[in-house]
């Protein structure tokens, strides 16, 4: 009972400190949602538009061959006509310049027809849109061939997709679990920004000369912060579904499990943080340049496929990517504790108990005695 009462008055004493500390507050709810909140508006629902390009047609010597090749591109759904009519090259090369269409296609000026040019703007020459014209009239003029030739094409490429929700997962359901990966992984990094003060106050020296159990100190400590990340993910979840759409089918074991191993990683790391740091400042200096970087390299609001591949090495070795993968995983895809997750569980737990015996070994070597 001594020591359930010891835990209750560490509990409150840790849940105080963390109301107090402003800095652990922003980092661990407000900076997500803010961030959350942000790539949304500007996201969300852009995957799910409708795909439209437009173009000018140039028909400088209007014969047969052009005037069914301009029927044809006409009824390209996805291709958006800046004009009923073929317009000149002038006209169709200002439009291009001024960036008011997104590509001229020249008909050819010969009754037998050799090629279509694709007149584009040098600066948007590898712009996806550019890119998507390109493909489509590529495999206009391929069909158009086989049709000259009097072929049928033997192949065609279908397109389906599957998914473990009822719904169809778009970008808001990917930026949803990167933020609260992100939201707890801050938490955990920033949240150890107190024991550098106890520290440098002599606090700690003297817990350690009263009955205290620092067992118990520590647990009061990580089911503080355990508690805190729950916050973290019900609060980032709802926001997500009920104000931005976001679709979570949540495989709940496993959701569990990379949720605790995750937590308690980053707190050893914010543990290891806070053995080295003398002051405050120097502690949230090194905690911001990490998070900072593990923000943008961890696949949180991109994949990391899309990154060069010289940089997805660094990628795949931060405990943020296996973290957000994990999220992902349980929340979004419904998994359940397959080798691939277990895999990442794995990456995490080495990050955690690494820094968690660097940094209890190095407050072992450190004195305690206050700094003043």
């Amino acid at each position: 009972m001594n020591n359930f009462r010891q835990f209750k008055r560490m509990f409150s004493a840790q849940l105080k400190m963390t109301l107090r500390e402003k800095q652990a507050w922003f980092w661990g709810i407000f900076f997500p949602v803010i961030l959350m909140v942000i790539f949304m508006v500007i996201f969300s629902g852009s995957s799910s538009e409708e795909f439209t390009g437009k173009i000018a047609v140039v028909d400088e010597n209007p014969n047969e061959a052009s005037g069914q090749l301009l029927t044809q591109i006409s009824q390209i759904p996805v291709l958006e006509m800046e004009s009923d009519q073929a317009v000149s090259r002038e006209k169709a090369e200002d439009l291009v310049k001024e960036q008011e269409i997104d590509a001229a296609v020249i008909l050819p000026d010969e009754a037998e027809p050799n090629a279509l040019t694709i007149l584009v703007n040098k600066e948007n020459e590898q712009d996806v849109t550019t890119q998507a014209i390109s493909g489509m009239l590529d495999k206009f003029v391929q069909q158009a061939n086989l049709f000259a030739a009097g072929a049928e094409p033997a192949y065609e490429i279908q397109m389906d997709s599957i998914s473990a929700g009822s719904t169809e997962l778009d970008y808001t359901d990917f930026l949803l679990t990167g933020m609260i990966a992100l939201a707890i992984a801050q938490g955990g990094m920033f949240g150890m920004v107190d024991l550098v003060e106890m520290r440098r106050k002599g606090l700690i020296k003297r817990l350690r000369m009263t009955p205290a159990n620092m067992g118990i100190f520590g647990l009061s400590d990580m089911v503080m912060r355990m508690l805190f990340s729950i916050v973290q993910i019900v609060l980032l979840s709802l926001i997500g579904v009920f104000i931005f759409g976001a679709n979570l089918y949540i495989n709940l074991v496993s959701l569990i499990v990379v949720f605790l191993i995750g937590a308690l990683s980053f707190n050893a790391l914010g543990y290891f943080f806070s053995s080295f740091s003398k002051t405050t400042e120097a502690y949230m200096g090194i905690a911001n340049i990490i998070s900072f970087l593990m923000m943008f390299l961890s696949g949180v609001f991109f994949p990391i496929e899309t990154m060069p591949e010289w940089l997805q090495p660094v990628s795949n070795i931060l405990p943020l990517t296996y973290f957000a993968e994990g999220l992902r995983d349980s929340m979004v895809y419904e998994t359940g504790l397959t080798g691939s997750l277990w895999f990442g569980i794995g990456i995490m737990t080495i990050w955690g108990v690494v820094s968690f015996l660097i940094g209890s070994l190095l407050y072992r070597k450190k004195s305690i005695v206050a700094i003043r």
